[in-house]
């Protein structure tokens, strides 16, 4: 039993190294940059299920990561804004919007609150393409700078400009921000969530506040896409009003249903592998989105639990033989 208790943090502390490690081993900056995108879509993938969580999906990602992407943006370049607030500032508007659209349209529910969060990354786009003097129009915003490097005099300068020091800060912030919705799934808080997604009549009888908390839990997922949109901008330094969209929303909820939508780890491998498959299978890239909608049917067909259930599936079918 005692050896059982160390195999997992032991696994996980191995896999942890290997991910440090990765840099020293592959050197290409292309594959550099599809583990930085799969670090990006990690993190919009788990954050959309602190939402799910209390029985809600939005459609709005996409546009809350473009938003998140010129806030960075914009204030970096025409502000001169540091890169690391303005990396913050772009999760803090999108959790502003998200509070100010939250309190008034979560009152809906299922179908009706991801129509009107469809809506809302559509605006969020158009207005990016028409306000051309402050967000470039079409053209979007170009020349956005790396983060600032990280100096510590005799000690430390880490300079990001690179993709492989840009992966060191892409893991790191998704390290800590799965610990931080890791800690809110052992909180009363999210106890409260799973309530509500299983009977909002139920949560309603001893008192909860549904509304509070399903904003709550919007505006926490909506914050984390504006971190990755922040990122985004400022490791390929530029953004444009196309650059996410509805079709990006979707693929974040494929990411959240193939992986799992009920563990923890789901979101993590379906967007770790939805993310890789397509770049490492290039010739068929045109067709990727037929394969994530075929993926997806295939998960909700055969195994419900999505590919974090694999585990419990191979073990029920060993114990009916």
């Amino acid at each position: 039993m005692s050896t059982r208790k160390w195999v997992k943090p032991l696994s996980y502390s191995a896999f942890l190294i290997f991910l440090f490690f990765i840099p020293l081993v592959i050197s290409s900056p292309y594959y550099l940059t599809i583990l930085v995108m799969c670090g990006i879509n990690i993190i919009l993938a788990t954050s959309l299920r602190v939402l799910y969580n209390c029985g809600e999906l939005s459609l709005a990602h996409g546009g809350m990561m473009l938003l998140g992407a010129y806030t960075s943006g914009l204030l970096v370049m025409k502000l001169g804004v540091s890169s690391w607030m303005a990396l913050l500032m772009g999760g803090v508007a999108t959790a502003v919007l998200a509070l100010l659209v939250g309190y008034p349209f979560l009152r809906l529910k299922g179908i009706y609150f991801a129509l009107v969060t469809a809506f809302l990354s559509e605006v969020v786009s158009l207005i990016a393409k028409q306000w051309s003097s402050v967000t470039g129009g079409t053209m979007g915003i170009t020349g956005i700078p790396p983060p600032d490097p990280l100096v510590i005099p005799g000690l430390l300068n880490i300079d990001f400009s690179s993709p492989d020091k840009f992966y060191y800060l892409v893991l790191c912030l998704v390290l800590v921000i799965l610990l931080i919705l890791y800690a809110i799934e052992d909180s009363h808080t999210f106890m409260t969530w799973i309530s509500i997604r299983e009977s909002n009549d139920l949560a309603t009888s001893v008192g909860v506040n549904i509304n509070n908390y399903k904003v709550l839990a919007f505006c926490i997922c909506c914050f984390f896409a504006g971190i990755a949109g922040a990122l985004y901008s400022q490791f390929m330094g530029i953004v444009t009003p196309t650059s996410f969209g509805f079709t990006y929303s979707i693929y974040v909820i494929v990411y959240l249903v193939v992986g799992g939508a009920k563990k923890f780890i789901g979101p993590i491998l379906g967007a770790l592998i939805l993310t890789l498959i397509p770049e490492l299978a290039r010739e068929l890239k045109q067709f990727v989105p037929y394969i994530f909608a075929g993926v997806m049917l295939l998960i909700i067909a055969f195994m419900p639990q999505g590919i974090a259930g694999i585990p419990q599936l191979l073990v029920k079918v060993f114990k009916e033989r």
